[in-house]
């Protein structure tokens, strides 16, 4: 009998994290690196932030990161770009109200390769 899988078992949590890898050693960037390790945390370890606590620690225009899921809870005063392994129809609905944007990921990645201007929100 195998061991118990640690870290994701869906599919599509692997790709990302793996292709977040790779975005790291090509592009000498540490931040996709670091990003990568907390996706791969076990379920109950995985990263949720919500709205509000993003108005709290972002500044305006600010470009950030969310290695887990994106939730509607609180108010976004601020414009952001923002991107997240998932996020609630209530909190892109928060972000685009306050004229930010939310993208996924690997989008993030392809803007911004080298993520210098990225910070990652937990």
């Amino acid at each position: 009998m195998p061991p118990n899988p640690t870290g994701p078992t869906n599919r599509q949590l692997r790709m990302l994290s793996r292709f977040l890898r790779k975005a790291a050693r090509a592009n000498s960037a540490n931040i996709w690196r670091v990003v990568a390790e907390f996706i791969e945390r076990p379920r109950r370890q995985r990263v949720v932030v919500n709205v509000g606590k993003l108005g709290r620690v972002v500044s305006e225009g600010e470009v950030v990161v969310v290695p887990g899921k994106l939730l509607g809870g609180g108010r976004l005063d601020k414009r952001v770009v923002v991107a997240a392994v998932s996020v609630s129809p209530k909190a892109a609905q928060k972000v685009a109200e306050a004229g930010g944007e939310v993208l996924t990921i690997p989008e993030l990645v392809r803007r911004f390769p080298k993520g210098s201007g990225v910070r990652v929100v937990v």
